[in-house]
């Protein structure tokens, strides 16, 4: 039901669109010039510029860490054979003995 509430309105918005040049203006638009106060916030700040990464560092961090998580699951994978094959080792034991 509501679904159906829901795109009635919706196709009501589109098929009349609002003209209202107010609505117009605030929707600021690519090809507007943006104001002073947006110019200073997005200026670079210089004591923010210590902060910032570096591609080539951040591509070091991540393939140092992609390494380091490959060797972690290839020791697990390392102790979960090992210890597979010394219980398999234990069981033909205890079967060769009884």
């Amino acid at each position: 039901m509501a679904f159906l509430l829901n795109k009635t309105a919706l196709s009501k918005l589109r098929l009349n669109p609002q003209t209202d040049e107010s609505l117009m203006l605030s929707r600021r638009g690519i090809h507007i010039e943006p104001g002073a106060r947006e110019k200073a916030l997005l200026a670079a700040d210089p004591s923010l510029k210590r902060f910032k990464s570096h591609k080539q560092s951040v591509r070091t961090l991540k393939r140092v860490g992609d390494v380091l998580t490959i060797v972690v699951v290839a020791g697990c994978c390392y102790e979960i054979y090992v210890r597979a094959v010394m219980r398999e080792e234990a069981r033909k034991q205890a079967e060769g003995s009884a």
